[in-house]
């Protein structure tokens, strides 16, 4: 099986969507349920701290040397 944090935030969104889904069916033995739980909150840290590093890509700006810098509007 993949490592959570070598899975695209597509992958892991998708298989955290498919866990919710399988919980919501009320289809799973007790020891199942808390298994996905488990596997979904993982999934789910994963996302966030997808999320968060592509956030503060965003807010960085590649200087001339290639270097990255915050991202500052100047203030008038």
């Amino acid at each position: 099986m993949e490592k959570k944090s070598e899975m695209s935030f597509e992958e892991a969104m998708s298989k955290l969507e498919a866990i919710v889904k399988e919980l919501e069916s009320g289809n799973c033995t007790l020891d199942d349920a808390i298994n996905k739980y488990t596997d979904g909150m993982n999934l789910a840290k994963t996302c966030g701290d997808k999320l968060n590093s592509a956030t503060e890509k965003v807010n960085k700006i590649l200087t001339d040397n290639g270097e990255l810098k915050d991202f500052e509007i100047p203030e008038e």
